[in-house]
């Protein structure tokens, strides 16, 4: 074989050999998570069957809504921001969402949380979280020379000032609605059935949305000026993912409450395991390895170990020595 026939069938071949093992590890990763899922609807059922298992799987699927909108907006988040060490958190929308929370019970009594019919409570808190995020980004897009990377500058110091306000509000509560309080500060599976129905089809629509915009992503991963010369309109496609993130990150929250570290976790080891910048290759992997976490957590603490923790806070302590790791390491280049 001539040696120029050579030197093209040795790239083309590499790239064929290096979306085999993308596949292969993609299916690997789907494998996993079909079996935690088998055994967390089977496993350990007393009772009536019938019973647990229309139970275990109302809290499976929000498990896998949860799994698919934060792996989503975490892969975008970083694709836009270019640092695989930031979160939507950061933006301040969990704390935001805590604040509504806390000011609900400041000012009506915490059985207000009891009462309200949870498709308005659901409503109310989408609809402020993407209010926020979308006036934040407008806002911070109108100047000449405005970036994103200010945009999360400015979503820190709202987090920090919502969070500053959420304990203000806290220390003036009876101790007794505070208490009832708490459980919305930790990540609950157990939901009504309507709201994951209008949680899926909300994350339906960002999904069919961002296929539509998903070859341009691979372009907006080599950076704004790349992409500008690429003929990719930037600014109008980081509105668009901006606005998307806002939504998953909103809907997740208020489905089931704040999970902070469980995107950054899954993206990251998303990005190590497929070696490829292709969203339709990262994506599917983070959202099956959030997968993963969440059932396989659940799974764990609550039919091996027989534990009453809060798989939430176990993911925090995790993802937290994982960001500090991460913050090491880039340290260190």
């Amino acid at each position: 074989m001539p040696t120029d026939t050579l030197s093209r069938a040795v790239p083309g071949e590499a790239s064929h050999i290096r979306r085999h093992r993308v596949r292969l590890r993609i299916l690997a990763l789907t494998g996993v998570a079909v079996l935690l899922v088998t055994a967390y609807l089977v496993t350990d059922v007393t009772g009536s069957w019938e019973y647990v298992v229309q139970l275990r799987t109302r809290k499976l699927a929000a498990m896998l809504l949860v799994a698919v909108a934060v792996a989503m907006a975490t892969v975008l988040f970083q694709t836009v921001t270019e640092n695989r060490i930031l979160t939507p958190a950061i933006m301040g929308l969990d704390a935001l969402y805590l604040l509504i929370q806390t000011m609900v019970v400041y000012l009506f009594g915490a059985s207000a949380l009891a009462v309200t019919d949870p498709v308005l409570q659901w409503t109310v808190e989408i609809v402020v979280m993407v209010l926020f995020a979308t006036a934040l980004f407008r806002w911070i897009f109108t100047g000449v020379g405005r970036s994103i990377h200010l945009l999360v500058l400015v979503g820190v110091l709202f987090g920090v000032f919502f969070r500053s306000v959420t304990h203000l509000l806290q220390r003036m509560i009876d101790p007794a609605e505070f208490a009832v309080l708490q459980d919305a500060f930790f990540a609950s599976f157990s939901v009504e059935e309507r709201l994951l129905g209008l949680s899926a089809v909300t994350i339906t629509l960002a999904a069919a949305a961002l296929l539509l915009i998903g070859r341009q992503l691979d372009v907006l991963v080599l950076g704004r000026a790349h992409a500008i010369g690429l003929g990719v309109h930037h600014r109008q496609l980081v509105a668009i993912v901006f606005a998307l993130v806002s939504v998953l990150v909103a809907v997740s929250t208020a489905l089931v409450g704040p999970i902070t570290f469980l995107g950054l976790i899954v993206a990251n080891l998303a990005y190590h395991l497929i070696g490829s910048h292709r969203h339709r290759h990262t994506i599917p992997a983070a959202i099956l390895l959030a997968v993963i976490f969440l059932v396989g957590g659940h799974l764990l603490l609550e039919r091996v170990f027989d534990l009453g923790t809060v798989l939430a806070v176990v993911i925090d302590f995790v993802g937290g020595i994982f960001f500090i790791i991460l913050v090491t390491r880039k340290g260190t280049r």
